[in-house]
């Protein structure tokens, strides 16, 4: 066996342990969800006994876990139409429209990166307060509808869009906003793709900005409601285990009929 070869079954070797490890958190948790109530702290076991959906069936019918996942749902969806949009405008603004200040606007952006967001939570919940927005599902919508990460990767992308195309449209008579809507956007598909499952992700995961501005438990996301139902369940690790694989299924599901063009964005995406 020549040396190439066994460093590509070296390495090939490395990668399903380290997937193995990584899955198995996620195993052990569908298997404790599965559990009889008490079964997970009373015995050692990696496999249910005797597999078991009342956990699942308590959570959608005594805990109302439906109206929370519908509102996760609704609020990240949302939010990701409304940043992609917006994001997508700065980031071809900032790479083919030409205007005053343009890239001192941009530096300044990027060195604001490494600001941590919580930050600004305080500062931005006292103005959202000052707006009557407390409480209220656009105090959680607004903070998020635009990204410097967001503007930052669309505009990455965006500088590889050929100039001649842009200045032939222009010659044609088409303003700038029907070339962004007809010529840049198209283009754009790969990372705007990859910008949503971002987006969608992090806000339907989100627990502090939902946990600080959100009282009315009927406006609860999954991640809080889930949060309160450790308070009220610390003891029971079966239900916990379902309300973490309802919260975690749908994110595998859309990662996974996504990743094709997720992967084509981050490969397309860090280009200029």
């Amino acid at each position: 066996m020549s040396t190439r070869t066994l460093a590509a079954v070296a390495v090939n070797a490395a990668l399903v342990v380290a997937a193995a490890l990584t899955l198995l958190p996620l195993a052990w948790m569908v298997s404790v969800s599965l559990m009889p109530a008490g079964e997970a702290s009373s015995a050692s076991r990696l496999l249910p006994s005797a597999p078991t959906l009342v956990h699942y069936r308590e959570l959608f019918t005594r805990l109302d876990v439906a109206r929370y996942a519908l509102n996760s749902a609704l609020l990240a969806t949302g939010i990701t139409a409304l940043s992609l949009l917006l994001n997508s405008m700065a980031g071809y603004a900032f790479a083919k429209l030409r205007f005053a200040g343009r890239d001192a606007i941009f530096r300044t952006l990027l060195a604001a990166l490494v600001i941590p967001g919580q930050l600004g939570m305080l500062p931005l919940f006292l103005l959202l307060k000052e707006l009557g927005l407390v409480n209220t599902y656009a105090g959680v919508v607004i903070p998020g509808l635009a990204s410097i990460f967001g503007i930052f990767l669309v505009r990455q992308h965006a500088l590889s869009l050929p100039d001649s195309i842009l200045d032939a449209a222009r010659v044609d008579g088409a303003s700038e906003l029907r070339i962004y809507w007809s010529i840049a956007l198209p283009s754009l598909r790969p990372i705007l793709v990859t910008l949503g499952l971002f987006t969608f992700m992090g806000t339907w995961n989100d627990f502090l900005w939902p946990l600080i501005v959100l009282s009315d438990e009927r406006m609860f996301t999954l991640p809080v409601a889930l949060a309160n139902l450790l308070g009220e369940h610390a003891q029971d690790a079966e239900i916990m285990m379902a309300g973490s694989v309802v919260t975690v299924l749908p994110m595998v599901v859309l990662f996974l009929a996504l990743q094709r063009q997720y992967v084509a964005g981050v490969s397309g995406g860090v280009k200029g």
